[in-house]
């Protein structure tokens, strides 16, 4: 088996300087294939798997297509020294296979199984470790589908992301993406997208063709995105509503309705890059009345003109937390369904009750190498609350000291992409445990490391 996924490799990485396919995309359904339609190659085996034509006409056709990705991480002192600790490091695998047919331009069906284990984890999670589910299968009804205008109905079980993935990702990071059950409806124009959606959460079990949604927690929402705006360049606004049955944070508890107003400013130059976002909560959670926000900036400036054309970073991020212990009121934010490893694989901090200062560089250090280095700064932002994990489970409590400072982390990491069929990744991070860790748990400094190879075709 292990010969044969080399052999694999070597054929996919030798294929991509012989012809041009299509760029991957994080959503593989968003894909287009139907380029190689009158493609004049022949006895070309990976075309016929991506087009496979079904009907004379070339017009209805299936493409294949999957990703296996294996990580192999080592933590010394993990989550900062309590719970069990491994000595050994282990070893993550995920699969991601993939059937996308399309009948003309007005019908597609779009299947996709996952598989994710853990080896040699203590105590995986479902995240970590997921046998075999059906990730997405969901049917796509092209009402409209002209150049420059379209409306698709979308039904089914399907990947949701949006923006800079702060309140709705794919979840890429962890061992096992995330998906919902729902229903979709994507209007696309000139320079403007809008889509509107209303779905239940899929929750991951660590048995076969167990992952299930139901109403206890869902999302439903709109989001807007505006292209080629004067000045600004690009300009996104939404609105997320969230129910979750049993809600649980450091100061409230009960069923949790939320609400979230958000919008997002940006783009790119030939040397700067920038993302500014908004967002604020209202709603309830039990008896408490919710009122929570967040406010981010992301930017950073390349030097394109000097040697490895470096790439100065700065992030900076304040996301509320509760106040007041006992009041009326919940200010603790809730990113909903983010990006996993929201800082880093290292940290299992979440965006709620932060400040967060996050200066980085990056090095193109040879053709398709770069090297990022970064450094964390994290506080709490509220000294009566504690804080979280990126789903809202409480880490440690609020009230085990009044110092807010959580720790500094230092991340480094070199990236290898020889072309667009394979990645790879080597890390490393140092947590420095500060005031408020120390006084809430063991408080030990966290070594983490690990590389991560992947393959898509």
């Amino acid at each position: 088996m292990k010969n044969r996924i080399l052999i694999l490799v070597l054929l996919l990485s030798i294929s991509g300087y012989s012809q041009r396919y299509p760029e991957f995309k994080s959503l593989r359904f968003d894909e287009d294939y139907s380029v190689l339609e009158k493609d004049t190659v022949s006895n070309d085996w990976y075309k016929t798997v991506k087009i496979l034509p079904v009907s004379t006409s070339r017009k209805t056709y299936v493409s294949f297509g999957g990703d296996m990705r294996f990580q192999y991480f080592y933590a010394k002192n993990e989550n900062w020294g309590d719970g069990p600790q491994d000595n050994d490091g282990y070893v993550l695998g995920r699969y991601l296979f993939h059937a996308d047919f399309h009948a003309g331009k007005y019908f597609r069906a779009f299947v996709q199984m996952q598989s994710s284990m853990a080896d040699g984890r203590i105590d995986p999670n479902p995240v970590e470790q997921n046998p075999l589910e059906v990730h997405q299968a969901f049917a796509d009804f092209n009402i409209i589908n002209e150049v420059g205008k379209r409306f698709i109905l979308r039904v089914g079980r399907q990947e949701l992301t949006y923006g800079s993935q702060r309140l709705v990702a794919v979840r890429e990071g962890p061992n096992n993406r995330q998906s919902f059950d729902g229903i979709k409806a994507i209007v696309g124009r000139k320079n403007f997208t809008a889509d509107l959606f209303y779905t239940h959460y899929v929750v991951a079990h660590d048995g076969i063709f167990d992952d299930a949604s139901s109403k206890d927690r869902q999302l439903w929402g709109s989001y807007f995105v505006f292209n080629k705006i004067p000045i600004i360049k690009n300009i996104d606004f939404y609105y997320l509503g969230y129910e979750r049955a049993n809600a649980a944070f450091n100061d409230a508890s009960g069923q949790e309705n939320r609400q979230s107003v958000g919008t997002r400013v940006w783009g790119k130059t030939e040397n700067w890059r920038y993302d500014a976002e908004a967002v604020y909560q209202f709603g309830d959670v039990g008896d408490k009345n919710i009122s929570a926000w967040t406010a981010s900036i992301n930017a950073g400036y390349r030097f394109n003109t000097v040697k490895f054309r470096p790439e100065i970073g700065f992030k900076t991020e304040v996301i509320s937390g509760d106040k007041t212990a006992g009041d009326t009121s919940l200010e603790t934010f809730n990113p909903l369904f983010p990006r996993g490893a929201y800082f880093g694989l290292a940290s299992v901090i979440g965006p709620s009750n932060l400040i967060d200062f996050h200066p980085s560089l990056s090095f193109e250090i040879a053709k398709n190498v770069d090297w990022v280095i970064d450094y964390d700064m994290f506080w709490r932002y509220s000294g009566n609350d504690g804080i979280y994990a990126p789903n809202t489970t409480l880490i440690y409590p609020g009230d085990t000291t009044s110092k807010k400072k959580i720790g500094n982390q230092l991340e480094s990491e070199i990236i290898w992409e020889p072309n667009q069929y394979l990645y790879f990744r080597l890390e490393a991070t140092w947590f420095q445990a500060k005031d408020y860790i120390k006084a809430s748990g063991t408080g030990k400094n966290i070594l983490f490391a690990g590389i991560t190879m992947q393959l898509h075709f």
